[in-house]
Protein backbone atom coordinates (compact mmCIF):
# COMPACT_ATOMS: atom_id res chain seq x y z
CA UNK A 1 0.00 0.00 0.00
CA UNK A 2 1.52 3.02 -0.62
CA UNK A 3 2.53 5.97 1.94
CA UNK A 4 -0.50 8.11 1.01
CA UNK A 5 -2.99 5.47 1.27
CA UNK A 6 -1.97 4.21 4.51
CA UNK A 7 -1.60 8.01 6.04
CA UNK A 8 -5.18 8.23 4.69
CA UNK A 9 -6.84 4.36 6.25
CA UNK A 10 -4.91 5.13 9.48
CA UNK A 11 -6.47 9.00 9.63
CA UNK A 12 -9.42 7.76 9.04
CA UNK A 13 -9.09 4.84 11.57
CA UNK A 14 -8.13 7.04 14.35
CA UNK A 15 -11.18 9.97 13.36
CA UNK A 16 -13.86 6.98 13.78
CA UNK A 17 -12.48 5.92 17.05
CA UNK A 18 -11.82 9.80 18.47
CA UNK A 19 -15.68 9.98 17.73
CA UNK A 20 -16.27 7.41 19.95
CA UNK A 21 -13.90 7.67 22.93
CA UNK A 22 -10.37 8.63 22.19
CA UNK A 23 -8.79 11.25 24.13
CA UNK A 24 -8.27 12.95 21.56
CA UNK A 25 -11.51 13.17 20.36
CA UNK A 26 -12.53 16.52 17.86
CA UNK A 27 -15.81 19.06 18.56
CA UNK A 28 -17.80 19.37 15.19
CA UNK A 29 -16.48 21.24 12.93
CA UNK A 30 -20.17 23.08 12.12
CA UNK A 31 -19.98 23.74 16.34
CA UNK A 32 -17.43 26.75 15.76
CA UNK A 33 -17.72 29.60 12.68
CA UNK A 34 -13.65 29.94 12.88
CA UNK A 35 -12.90 33.19 11.01
CA UNK A 36 -8.72 32.73 9.48
CA UNK A 37 -8.03 36.15 9.50
CA UNK A 38 -6.06 39.33 10.98
CA UNK A 39 -9.82 40.37 12.57
CA UNK A 40 -9.57 37.03 14.85
CA UNK A 41 -6.79 38.22 16.41
CA UNK A 42 -7.13 42.41 16.31
CA UNK A 43 -6.67 44.06 20.30
CA UNK A 44 -4.57 40.90 21.30
CA UNK A 45 -1.38 41.49 20.68
CA UNK A 46 1.02 43.21 23.27
CA UNK A 47 3.04 46.63 22.55
CA UNK A 48 6.06 44.96 20.56
CA UNK A 49 3.81 42.35 18.78
CA UNK A 50 3.18 42.31 15.12
CA UNK A 51 0.67 39.76 13.07
CA UNK A 52 3.16 39.24 9.95
CA UNK A 53 0.95 36.76 8.25
CA UNK A 54 -2.80 34.82 8.12
CA UNK A 55 -3.17 32.14 5.91
CA UNK A 56 -5.95 29.47 5.07
CA UNK A 57 -4.85 26.26 4.82
CA UNK A 58 -7.33 23.44 3.02
CA UNK A 59 -7.23 19.99 3.69
CA UNK A 60 -4.62 18.22 2.65
CA UNK A 61 -2.18 21.60 1.74
CA UNK A 62 1.02 22.67 2.80
CA UNK A 63 2.39 25.27 4.48
CA UNK A 64 5.96 26.66 5.20
CA UNK A 65 8.44 29.16 4.47
CA UNK A 66 10.28 26.81 2.03
CA UNK A 67 14.32 27.57 1.52
CA UNK A 68 13.69 30.91 2.91
CA UNK A 69 14.12 28.85 6.18
CA UNK A 70 17.27 27.80 5.98
CA UNK A 71 17.15 25.45 9.14
CA UNK A 72 13.58 24.22 8.15
CA UNK A 73 13.16 24.06 4.33
CA UNK A 74 11.07 21.44 3.90
CA UNK A 75 6.74 22.16 4.30
CA UNK A 76 5.25 19.79 5.78
CA UNK A 77 2.29 18.51 2.95
CA UNK A 78 -1.80 16.37 3.36
CA UNK A 79 -2.46 19.06 6.46
CA UNK A 80 -5.54 19.27 7.67
CA UNK A 81 -7.92 22.27 7.17
CA UNK A 82 -6.11 24.87 9.54
CA UNK A 83 -5.69 28.94 9.91
CA UNK A 84 -1.28 29.53 9.94
CA UNK A 85 -0.21 32.51 11.54
CA UNK A 86 2.93 33.95 12.05
CA UNK A 87 3.99 36.61 14.53
CA UNK A 88 7.05 38.44 15.46
CA UNK A 89 7.63 39.99 19.12
CA UNK A 90 10.32 42.59 19.65
CA UNK A 91 12.17 41.25 23.10
CA UNK A 92 14.70 43.99 23.45
CA UNK A 93 16.05 47.36 21.57
CA UNK A 94 18.12 44.77 19.41
CA UNK A 95 16.42 42.06 19.23
CA UNK A 96 13.02 39.51 18.34
CA UNK A 97 11.65 36.49 17.25
CA UNK A 98 9.22 35.54 14.85
CA UNK A 99 6.55 32.07 16.15
CA UNK A 100 4.22 30.25 13.91
CA UNK A 101 0.87 28.85 14.62
CA UNK A 102 -1.32 26.16 13.27
CA UNK A 103 -5.20 26.07 14.36
CA UNK A 104 -6.69 23.28 13.32
CA UNK A 105 -10.70 24.05 12.29
CA UNK A 106 -10.90 20.84 14.16
CA UNK A 107 -9.63 21.31 17.75
CA UNK A 108 -9.45 18.92 20.67
CA UNK A 109 -8.61 21.82 23.30
CA UNK A 110 -5.20 20.97 23.34
CA UNK A 111 -1.87 23.09 22.46
CA UNK A 112 1.15 21.77 21.62
CA UNK A 113 4.61 23.39 21.37
CA UNK A 114 7.81 22.01 19.56
CA UNK A 115 11.55 22.57 20.04
CA UNK A 116 14.62 23.36 17.74
CA UNK A 117 17.58 21.37 16.71
CA UNK A 118 21.09 23.16 17.11
CA UNK A 119 21.79 26.77 16.92
CA UNK A 120 19.31 26.53 14.32
CA UNK A 121 17.04 29.56 13.70
CA UNK A 122 14.02 29.19 12.28
CA UNK A 123 10.51 28.23 12.69
CA UNK A 124 10.06 24.40 13.08
CA UNK A 125 7.02 23.88 10.94
CA UNK A 126 7.58 19.92 9.92
CA UNK A 127 7.51 19.56 13.11
CA UNK A 128 4.44 21.71 14.34
CA UNK A 129 2.27 20.06 12.09
CA UNK A 130 2.19 16.66 13.92
CA UNK A 131 0.00 19.00 16.35
CA UNK A 132 -3.07 19.78 14.05
CA UNK A 133 -2.79 15.81 13.18
CA UNK A 134 -3.35 15.14 16.63
CA UNK A 135 -6.43 17.66 16.66
CA UNK A 136 -3.94 19.96 18.39
CA UNK A 137 -2.87 23.59 18.19
CA UNK A 138 0.80 24.07 17.72
CA UNK A 139 3.74 26.58 18.15
CA UNK A 140 6.97 26.60 16.89
CA UNK A 141 9.90 29.97 17.39
CA UNK A 142 12.69 30.63 15.24
CA UNK A 143 13.95 31.23 18.36
CA UNK A 144 14.87 34.77 17.34
CA UNK A 145 17.85 34.53 14.21
CA UNK A 146 17.60 32.75 10.96
CA UNK A 147 20.23 30.29 10.79
CA UNK A 148 21.52 26.50 10.00
CA UNK A 149 22.17 24.58 13.21
CA UNK A 150 25.95 25.09 12.88
CA UNK A 151 25.86 28.76 12.33
CA UNK A 152 26.55 30.82 15.40
CA UNK A 153 27.70 33.65 13.57
CA UNK A 154 24.49 35.46 14.55
CA UNK A 155 24.93 35.11 18.40
CA UNK A 156 28.42 37.48 18.36
CA UNK A 157 28.25 40.75 20.07
CA UNK A 158 24.10 39.95 20.45
CA UNK A 159 23.89 39.54 24.07
CA UNK A 160 19.70 39.89 23.88
CA UNK A 161 19.74 37.30 21.15
CA UNK A 162 21.38 34.61 23.32
CA UNK A 163 18.64 35.29 25.56
CA UNK A 164 15.82 34.72 23.04
CA UNK A 165 17.99 30.97 21.89
CA UNK A 166 18.62 30.55 25.51
CA UNK A 167 15.02 30.59 26.89
CA UNK A 168 12.82 33.81 26.06
CA UNK A 169 11.18 33.21 22.52
CA UNK A 170 10.46 29.66 23.99
CA UNK A 171 8.58 31.41 26.98
CA UNK A 172 7.53 34.23 25.25
CA UNK A 173 5.90 32.55 21.94
CA UNK A 174 4.32 30.04 24.28
CA UNK A 175 2.61 32.73 26.89
CA UNK A 176 1.73 34.87 23.73
CA UNK A 177 0.53 31.66 21.43
CA UNK A 178 -2.21 30.63 24.43
CA UNK A 179 -3.57 34.07 23.92
CA UNK A 180 -4.03 33.55 20.48
CA UNK A 181 -5.00 30.34 20.59
CA UNK A 182 -7.73 30.80 23.02
CA UNK A 183 -8.85 34.77 20.73
CA UNK A 184 -9.25 31.95 17.75
CA UNK A 185 -11.59 29.14 19.93
CA UNK A 186 -13.61 31.77 21.67
CA UNK A 187 -16.05 29.26 22.51
CA UNK A 188 -13.63 26.76 23.73
CA UNK A 189 -11.25 26.60 26.47
CA UNK A 190 -7.42 25.58 25.85
CA UNK A 191 -7.70 22.81 28.41
CA UNK A 192 -3.89 21.44 28.31
CA UNK A 193 -0.44 22.28 26.74
CA UNK A 194 2.21 19.80 25.86
CA UNK A 195 5.86 19.95 24.69
CA UNK A 196 7.69 18.01 22.34
CA UNK A 197 11.64 18.46 21.51
CA UNK A 198 14.98 16.84 20.81
CA UNK A 199 18.54 18.01 21.02
CA UNK A 200 18.26 21.60 21.46
CA UNK A 201 14.35 21.31 21.56
CA UNK A 202 14.88 18.75 24.78
CA UNK A 203 16.82 21.55 26.00
CA UNK A 204 14.43 24.08 25.61
CA UNK A 205 11.91 22.07 27.08
CA UNK A 206 13.45 21.89 30.42
CA UNK A 207 14.59 24.99 31.12
CA UNK A 208 10.90 26.44 30.75
CA UNK A 209 10.08 23.24 33.12
CA UNK A 210 12.20 24.54 35.50
CA UNK A 211 12.16 28.38 35.29
CA UNK A 212 8.19 28.13 34.42
CA UNK A 213 6.81 24.80 35.95
CA UNK A 214 3.12 26.08 34.95
CA UNK A 215 3.39 26.47 31.26
CA UNK A 216 3.12 22.32 30.06
CA UNK A 217 1.05 19.79 31.85
CA UNK A 218 3.30 17.39 30.00
CA UNK A 219 6.66 17.34 28.17
CA UNK A 220 8.14 14.91 26.03
CA UNK A 221 12.23 15.73 26.10
CA UNK A 222 14.68 13.60 23.58
CA UNK A 223 18.09 14.05 23.83
CA UNK A 224 18.51 16.75 25.55
CA UNK A 225 21.42 19.33 25.29
CA UNK A 226 20.58 20.47 29.00
CA UNK A 227 23.89 21.10 30.18
CA UNK A 228 24.84 23.58 27.38
CA UNK A 229 28.18 25.27 29.53
CA UNK A 230 30.15 21.51 29.32
CA UNK A 231 28.34 19.92 26.49
CA UNK A 232 29.42 22.55 24.19
CA UNK A 233 32.99 22.59 25.35
CA UNK A 234 33.35 18.33 25.95
CA UNK A 235 32.76 18.36 22.19
CA UNK A 236 35.98 20.49 21.60
CA UNK A 237 37.44 18.68 23.73
CA UNK A 238 36.18 15.25 21.92
CA UNK A 239 37.50 16.33 18.49
CA UNK A 240 40.62 17.50 20.26
CA UNK A 241 41.42 13.72 21.66
CA UNK A 242 40.99 12.75 17.60
CA UNK A 243 43.81 15.39 16.55
CA UNK A 244 45.70 16.43 14.67
CA UNK A 245 44.77 14.51 11.60
CA UNK A 246 48.25 13.71 11.11
CA UNK A 247 48.61 12.02 14.42
CA UNK A 248 49.80 8.11 15.28
CA UNK A 249 46.70 8.36 17.95
CA UNK A 250 44.72 8.93 15.00
CA UNK A 251 41.29 7.02 14.99
CA UNK A 252 39.95 6.97 10.68
CA UNK A 253 36.77 5.98 9.91
CA UNK A 254 37.96 2.31 9.29
CA UNK A 255 39.49 2.49 13.02
CA UNK A 256 36.08 3.95 14.47
CA UNK A 257 34.30 0.57 12.25
CA UNK A 258 36.28 -1.71 14.15
CA UNK A 259 35.58 -0.61 17.33
CA UNK A 260 31.90 -0.61 16.55
CA UNK A 261 32.31 -4.12 15.54
CA UNK A 262 34.12 -5.10 18.74
CA UNK A 263 31.73 -3.28 20.99
CA UNK A 264 28.72 -5.46 19.13
CA UNK A 265 30.92 -8.91 19.67
CA UNK A 266 31.37 -8.02 23.14
CA UNK A 267 28.05 -6.54 23.82
CA UNK A 268 25.34 -7.47 21.51
CA UNK A 269 24.45 -11.03 23.13
CA UNK A 270 23.84 -9.86 26.93
CA UNK A 271 20.25 -9.64 26.25
CA UNK A 272 20.21 -13.41 25.17
CA UNK A 273 19.52 -12.10 21.56
CA UNK A 274 22.45 -11.87 18.57
CA UNK A 275 20.86 -9.53 16.75
CA UNK A 276 23.43 -6.35 15.84
CA UNK A 277 21.57 -4.26 18.96
CA UNK A 278 23.57 -3.32 21.96
CA UNK A 279 20.41 -2.90 25.04
CA UNK A 280 22.50 -2.77 27.75
CA UNK A 281 26.31 -1.36 26.79
CA UNK A 282 26.33 0.12 30.59
CA UNK A 283 26.47 -3.59 31.87
CA UNK A 284 28.70 -4.72 29.34
CA UNK A 285 32.56 -5.20 30.33
CA UNK A 286 34.02 -4.16 27.02
CA UNK A 287 37.91 -5.34 26.50
CA UNK A 288 39.52 -3.19 23.62
CA UNK A 289 42.81 -4.89 24.13
CA UNK A 290 41.69 -7.57 22.29
CA UNK A 291 42.17 -5.08 19.35
CA UNK A 292 45.85 -4.61 20.16
CA UNK A 293 48.31 -4.47 17.87
CA UNK A 294 50.86 -7.57 18.33
CA UNK A 295 54.21 -7.36 16.51
CA UNK A 296 54.12 -10.73 15.01
CA UNK A 297 55.01 -10.54 11.16
CA UNK A 298 52.97 -13.57 10.69
CA UNK A 299 49.25 -11.50 11.87
CA UNK A 300 46.41 -12.42 9.42
CA UNK A 301 45.39 -9.39 8.99
CA UNK A 302 47.40 -6.49 11.02
CA UNK A 303 44.82 -4.02 9.75
CA UNK A 304 42.56 -4.92 12.03
CA UNK A 305 44.07 -3.84 14.81
CA UNK A 306 44.55 -0.67 17.16
CA UNK A 307 47.89 0.80 18.21
CA UNK A 308 48.21 1.60 22.24
CA UNK A 309 48.24 5.06 21.16
CA UNK A 310 44.96 4.75 18.56
CA UNK A 311 43.13 2.65 22.11
CA UNK A 312 44.03 5.48 24.58
CA UNK A 313 42.30 7.90 22.23
CA UNK A 314 39.06 5.11 22.41
CA UNK A 315 39.27 5.22 25.82
CA UNK A 316 39.28 8.80 25.92
CA UNK A 317 36.20 9.05 23.94
CA UNK A 318 33.93 6.36 25.91
CA UNK A 319 35.65 7.88 29.14
CA UNK A 320 34.05 10.58 31.30
CA UNK A 321 35.88 13.85 30.55
CA UNK A 322 37.32 14.76 34.03
CA UNK A 323 39.02 18.19 35.53
CA UNK A 324 42.67 17.77 36.22
CA UNK A 325 42.38 19.57 39.21
CA UNK A 326 40.18 17.86 41.54
CA UNK A 327 38.35 15.02 39.29
CA UNK A 328 35.15 16.80 38.96
CA UNK A 329 33.20 15.45 36.57
CA UNK A 330 33.23 17.72 33.04
CA UNK A 331 31.13 15.49 31.17
CA UNK A 332 30.47 11.99 30.45
CA UNK A 333 31.88 10.13 27.39
CA UNK A 334 30.30 8.46 24.17
CA UNK A 335 28.37 5.09 24.75
CA UNK A 336 29.54 2.12 23.67
CA UNK A 337 27.57 1.39 20.35
CA UNK A 338 27.67 5.03 19.36
CA UNK A 339 30.37 4.92 17.15
CA UNK A 340 28.56 4.85 13.75
CA UNK A 341 28.02 8.01 14.56
CA UNK A 342 31.21 9.55 15.73
CA UNK A 343 32.01 11.27 12.72
CA UNK A 344 30.10 14.29 13.65
CA UNK A 345 32.48 15.08 16.46
CA UNK A 346 35.81 13.33 15.84
CA UNK A 347 36.18 12.80 12.22
CA UNK A 348 37.31 16.66 10.97
CA UNK A 349 40.45 18.06 10.41
CA UNK A 350 39.26 20.39 13.59
CA UNK A 351 36.73 19.93 16.34
CA UNK A 352 33.03 19.97 15.71
CA UNK A 353 31.26 23.49 14.87
CA UNK A 354 28.95 23.13 17.33
CA UNK A 355 32.23 23.22 19.85
CA UNK A 356 34.11 25.78 18.48
CA UNK A 357 31.47 28.17 17.39
CA UNK A 358 30.01 28.42 20.90
CA UNK A 359 33.32 29.13 22.39
CA UNK A 360 34.11 31.78 19.60
CA UNK A 361 30.33 33.38 18.99
CA UNK A 362 28.63 33.18 22.60
CA UNK A 363 31.73 32.95 25.11
CA UNK A 364 34.37 35.31 23.96
CA UNK A 365 32.65 36.98 21.30
CA UNK A 366 35.96 36.70 19.33
CA UNK A 367 35.97 35.46 15.53
CA UNK A 368 39.75 35.12 15.79
CA UNK A 369 39.40 32.42 18.37
CA UNK A 370 41.73 29.95 18.16
CA UNK A 371 40.69 26.49 19.28
CA UNK A 372 44.06 25.06 19.59
CA UNK A 373 44.17 27.34 23.23
CA UNK A 374 41.28 24.71 24.77
CA UNK A 375 41.49 23.62 27.98
CA UNK A 376 39.47 23.17 30.90
CA UNK A 377 39.42 26.72 31.95
CA UNK A 378 36.98 27.40 28.91
CA UNK A 379 34.51 24.83 30.79
CA UNK A 380 34.99 26.55 34.08
CA UNK A 381 34.70 30.03 31.98
CA UNK A 382 31.44 28.95 29.98
CA UNK A 383 29.82 27.62 33.97
CA UNK A 384 30.18 31.05 35.16
CA UNK A 385 28.74 33.06 32.52
CA UNK A 386 26.15 30.72 30.86
CA UNK A 387 25.46 32.40 27.99
CA UNK A 388 21.66 33.81 27.19
CA UNK A 389 21.01 31.41 30.35
CA UNK A 390 20.78 28.11 27.94
CA UNK A 391 21.89 25.74 30.52
CA UNK A 392 19.24 23.68 32.33
CA UNK A 393 20.86 22.13 35.72
CA UNK A 394 18.20 23.47 38.11
CA UNK A 395 17.16 19.61 39.22
CA UNK A 396 15.44 20.54 42.70
CA UNK A 397 13.02 23.07 40.60
CA UNK A 398 12.19 19.78 39.08
CA UNK A 399 9.82 19.91 42.25
CA UNK A 400 7.58 22.28 41.40
CA UNK A 401 6.35 20.49 38.17
CA UNK A 402 5.50 17.55 40.51
CA UNK A 403 3.57 19.78 42.66
CA UNK A 404 1.31 20.92 39.52
CA UNK A 405 0.91 17.82 38.52
CA UNK A 406 3.19 17.96 35.29
CA UNK A 407 4.27 14.31 33.36
CA UNK A 408 7.57 14.27 31.76
CA UNK A 409 8.64 11.34 29.55
CA UNK A 410 12.25 11.83 28.91
CA UNK A 411 14.00 9.71 25.98
CA UNK A 412 17.50 9.23 24.54
CA UNK A 413 19.01 6.54 22.09
CA UNK A 414 21.81 4.39 23.15
CA UNK A 415 23.65 4.85 20.35
CA UNK A 416 23.82 8.92 20.15
CA UNK A 417 27.50 9.98 18.74
CA UNK A 418 26.34 13.48 19.20
CA UNK A 419 24.89 14.24 22.73
CA UNK A 420 26.00 11.52 24.86
CA UNK A 421 23.41 9.10 26.55
CA UNK A 422 25.09 9.17 29.79
CA UNK A 423 24.34 12.88 29.70
CA UNK A 424 20.67 12.34 30.26
CA UNK A 425 21.27 9.56 32.92
CA UNK A 426 22.90 12.36 34.80
CA UNK A 427 20.34 14.72 34.53
CA UNK A 428 17.97 11.62 35.90
CA UNK A 429 20.34 10.68 38.50
CA UNK A 430 20.45 14.40 39.67
CA UNK A 431 16.78 15.37 40.03
CA UNK A 432 16.30 12.04 41.99
CA UNK A 433 19.31 13.23 44.10
CA UNK A 434 17.18 15.88 44.90
CA UNK A 435 14.16 14.86 44.54
CA UNK A 436 14.15 11.07 45.61
CA UNK A 437 13.79 7.95 43.47
CA UNK A 438 10.06 7.98 44.47
CA UNK A 439 9.24 11.55 44.12
CA UNK A 440 10.83 11.59 40.17
CA UNK A 441 8.47 8.26 39.33
CA UNK A 442 5.68 10.58 40.41
CA UNK A 443 6.37 12.84 37.49
CA UNK A 444 8.96 11.66 35.18
CA UNK A 445 10.51 8.77 33.62
CA UNK A 446 13.72 8.00 31.10
CA UNK A 447 13.61 5.66 28.23
CA UNK A 448 17.13 4.58 26.84
CA UNK A 449 16.15 3.40 23.33
CA UNK A 450 19.10 0.72 22.32
CA UNK A 451 20.40 1.09 18.53
CA UNK A 452 18.55 4.40 18.21
CA UNK A 453 20.96 7.29 17.25
CA UNK A 454 20.69 11.42 17.31
CA UNK A 455 16.82 11.24 18.09
CA UNK A 456 15.95 9.39 15.09
CA UNK A 457 17.49 6.79 12.91
CA UNK A 458 19.41 3.68 13.57
CA UNK A 459 22.46 1.47 11.77
CA UNK A 460 21.67 -1.51 13.39
CA UNK A 461 18.25 -1.86 12.09
CA UNK A 462 17.38 -0.94 15.47
CA UNK A 463 13.48 -0.17 16.34
CA UNK A 464 13.78 3.45 16.64
CA UNK A 465 10.27 5.49 16.31
CA UNK A 466 7.84 6.00 18.94
CA UNK A 467 6.80 9.00 18.00
CA UNK A 468 9.25 11.73 19.53
CA UNK A 469 10.39 15.28 18.00
CA UNK A 470 11.81 15.09 14.21
CA UNK A 471 10.89 11.34 13.71
CA UNK A 472 7.65 11.78 11.66
CA UNK A 473 9.58 14.47 9.50
CA UNK A 474 12.75 12.56 8.54
CA UNK A 475 10.52 9.86 6.90
CA UNK A 476 8.68 12.30 5.03
CA UNK A 477 6.71 15.88 4.99
CA UNK A 478 3.19 14.12 5.01
CA UNK A 479 3.97 11.56 7.84
CA UNK A 480 2.90 11.64 11.19
CA UNK A 481 3.22 9.60 14.84
CA UNK A 482 4.24 6.19 13.65
CA UNK A 483 2.35 5.05 10.95
CA UNK A 484 0.13 2.23 11.50
CA UNK A 485 0.82 2.51 14.90
CA UNK A 486 -0.55 5.75 15.95
CA UNK A 487 -1.80 5.07 19.44
CA UNK A 488 -0.55 5.13 23.05
CA UNK A 489 1.22 1.62 23.19
CA UNK A 490 3.61 3.12 19.90
CA UNK A 491 3.57 6.81 20.62
CA UNK A 492 5.34 8.75 23.53
CA UNK A 493 3.17 11.92 22.90
CA UNK A 494 0.42 10.04 22.74
CA UNK A 495 1.32 7.69 26.09
CA UNK A 496 2.47 11.37 27.49
CA UNK A 497 -0.89 12.76 26.96
CA UNK A 498 -2.83 9.36 29.00
CA UNK A 499 -0.45 9.99 31.64
CA UNK A 500 -1.45 13.51 32.29
CA UNK A 501 -5.28 12.96 31.34
CA UNK A 502 -6.05 9.77 32.25
CA UNK A 503 -3.37 9.18 35.49
CA UNK A 504 -1.89 5.87 33.72
CA UNK A 505 2.10 6.08 34.19
CA UNK A 506 4.09 5.45 31.09
CA UNK A 507 6.12 2.28 31.71
CA UNK A 508 6.97 1.27 28.12
CA UNK A 509 6.94 2.05 24.41
CA UNK A 510 6.46 0.05 21.74
CA UNK A 511 9.36 1.03 19.54
CA UNK A 512 9.37 0.50 15.31
CA UNK A 513 11.85 0.10 12.61
CA UNK A 514 10.89 -0.82 8.86
CA UNK A 515 12.60 -3.49 6.03
CA UNK A 516 13.67 0.48 4.92
CA UNK A 517 14.18 2.03 8.39
CA UNK A 518 12.83 5.57 7.14
CA UNK A 519 10.71 4.24 4.71
CA UNK A 520 7.13 3.15 6.65
CA UNK A 521 6.13 1.49 3.81
CA UNK A 522 8.22 -1.34 2.90
CA UNK A 523 6.77 -3.32 6.02
CA UNK A 524 7.34 -3.51 9.55
CA UNK A 525 10.73 -5.25 10.46
CA UNK A 526 11.12 -4.91 14.14
CA UNK A 527 9.22 -3.82 17.39
CA UNK A 528 10.53 -3.58 20.87
CA UNK A 529 9.39 -2.04 24.15
CA UNK A 530 11.52 0.62 25.48
CA UNK A 531 10.85 -0.04 28.64
CA UNK A 532 11.02 2.83 32.07
CA UNK A 533 14.61 3.23 33.91
CA UNK A 534 15.93 1.27 35.47
CA UNK A 535 13.67 -1.65 33.91
CA UNK A 536 14.92 -3.29 30.59
CA UNK A 537 13.10 -5.16 27.96
CA UNK A 538 13.87 -8.87 28.08
CA UNK A 539 13.19 -11.52 25.83
CA UNK A 540 11.04 -14.94 26.51
CA UNK A 541 13.41 -17.14 25.06
CA UNK A 542 10.72 -18.34 22.74
CA UNK A 543 8.93 -16.13 20.28
CA UNK A 544 9.77 -13.91 17.30
CA UNK A 545 12.28 -11.51 18.71
CA UNK A 546 11.17 -9.32 16.41
CA UNK A 547 7.93 -9.04 17.82
CA UNK A 548 7.43 -6.63 20.94
CA UNK A 549 5.09 -9.52 22.33
CA UNK A 550 8.16 -11.82 22.93
CA UNK A 551 9.36 -8.77 25.21
CA UNK A 552 8.66 -7.67 28.74
CA UNK A 553 10.00 -5.19 30.77
CA UNK A 554 12.08 -6.43 33.99
CA UNK A 555 14.07 -5.41 36.51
Amino acid sequence: MARSAVLVASTAVLLALNAIASPFGFPHTSERHLRCDRSSFAGILPAGATLEKVAVVRQGGSYGEGAANVAYPTNPTNLPALCAVTVRVKSSSTSSYRFGLFLPNEWNSRFLVVGNGGFAGGINWLDMAAGPRYGMASLSTDTGHSSTSTDTTWARNQPEKKTDWGWRAIHGSTVLGKQLVSAYYSDTSLTYSYYSGCSTGGRQGLKELQTFPDTFDGALIGAPAWWTSHLNTYVTQVGLFNLPATSPKRLATVDISLLADEVTRQCDALDGVRDGIVSSPDTCPLNLTRLLCQPNPNTPNPSKCLTTQQLTTAHNIYNAYLSTKDSSLLYPGLTPSSEEQWWILVNGTEPSAFGIGYARDFLFDDPSWDWHTFDESVVAYAEAHDPGGATADDYAAMARVRERGGKVVLYHGLADGLVPTRGSEVFYNRTVAALGRDGVDEFMRMFLVPGMQHCWGTAVDAPWNLGGAFQAGVMGSGVWSVPGFEDAEHDALMALVEWVEGGKAVESIVATTWRSSMDPTSGVKRQRPVCAWPKRAVWDGKGDVDDAASWRCSS
